[in-house]
């Protein structure tokens, strides 16, 4: 059974939260604010509203989080990215009300859209502590939000947290705008980043930086996967507009890279290089793919959905193991609607997707029971 919740304006990001005590959690992005949505099999309800102020860009889980499914003393944190380039962390438990923590203004944050951000810690308790930015300025920003120097913060009438230290800001700087970043949980010193003209990074954001500041990225990237299409096209001029999506599959080898550019798919196996060029490439939308998801319970999918309302808000599920085949279609929603964001849900069984279509939040199942 389909869900679907009215966010009451439009949406721009939705994020699954992939914790296990918090895997039926949804985070949803709109104009203003950020809602959290508890899901069931058939219906949703709002646990928490975040007022901010401005259009959201970008969501993060942290990993202090635990669902009212599974605690009583249940507990959220997410960090957040607004459309004037501020970046915020919200807090929520079963005892205490919405609290708003602004970080990343001034001098030390971005100055450009912040496009997608991820926590970086690995599975220790630094899984809480980092999250990363990456933003149009050609700036990835690895934020301390525990930091152990105590800067106090500025007042502002947006913040409800009690006074805390300001998160210090670790820049690295890359010779392109920035599109997405990914983690993985097996790493707590490595980050997928993704320019719009076709690389991936697998950057080691905790090495040391170059004295050169300009080329710092050639210092902290360890490889660099291609897209050869796209870095053509970019080169070339024929890139339309900046693009880019890269996610690291959730399997314990780390290995398996995924990202859309343009009209293309690819996949890297970083155990067979290749050259840095990917194992396999295919076609999944000819008027160009917006992003890209690996499944977290059936790691085998992955799914890629279409900025263009051509044929409406339509997604395509694929299987690593017949990259070739065509994929499985789910149309959501006739056009012009199209979908603006989507995630897989992390609740075990039959996988679920989550999109974002004009006002409203989807939930569906890709399968059925056997």
């Amino acid at each position: 059974m389909d869900v679907r919740h009215s966010h009451g304006t439009e949406v721009y990001v939705v994020r699954a939260c992939y914790e296990d005590d918090a895997a039926d959690l949804i985070a949803v992005g709109g104009a203003h604010s950020v809602e959290v949505l508890l899901l069931s099999e058939s219906s949703c309800k709002t646990i928490a509203n975040f007022h901010i102020g401005s259009r959201i860009t970008a969501i993060a889980w942290s990993s202090r989080v635990s669902s009212p499914s599974s605690a009583d003393d249940w507990s959220i944190e997410l960090a957040v990215a607004g459309a004037d380039f501020s970046l915020y962390l919200l807090s929520k438990s079963a005892s205490s009300e919405e609290e708003i923590f602004p970080f990343g203004g001034g001098l030390s944050g971005h100055h450009g859209k912040v496009n997608d951000m991820t926590f970086c810690g690995g599975q220790s308790e630094d899984s809480m502590r980092y999250v990363a930015t990456v933003s149009d300025d050609k700036v990835l920003i690895v934020w301390d939000l525990n930091p152990n120097l105590n800067i106090a913060s500025p007042p502002s009438p947006g913040a409800t947290l009690p006074e805390r230290p300001q998160p210090t800001a670790y820049v690295i700087n890359f010779p392109h705008p920035l599109t997405s970043v990914d983690s993985h949980p097996s790493t707590s010193k490595e980050l997928i980043v993704a320019d719009c003209r076709g690389s991936v990074f697998l950057t080691d954001w905790r090495s040391d930086p170059d004295e050169n500041e300009q080329y710092s990225w050639r210092n902290h990237s360890v490889l660099e996967l291609v897209e050869p299409r796209a870095l053509a096209d970019a080169a070339s001029g024929l890139s339309t507009k900046w693009s880019g999506s890269v996610a690291w599959r959730r399997d314990p080898s780390a290995d398996f890279v995924g990202a859309a550019y343009g009209s293309k798919f690819s996949l890297w196996d970083m155990g067979n290089l290749y050259g840095g060029k990917p194992y396999v490439t295919g076609t999944s939308f000819a008027e160009g793919g917006h992003q890209f998801r690996w499944c977290p319970t059936y790691p085998d999918y992955f799914a890629l959905s279409t900025s263009s309302p051509a044929k409406g808000a339509v997604i395509h599920v694929h299987n690593v193991a017949y990259t070739h085949s065509q994929p499985t279609a789910f149309q959501i929603a006739p056009r012009p609607l199209y979908v603006r964001s989507f995630d897989f849900v992390a609740c075990r069984g039959i996988p679920r997707i989550v999109a974002a279509v004009g006002r409203d939040v989807i939930v569906f199942y890709i399968g059925v029971d056997s």
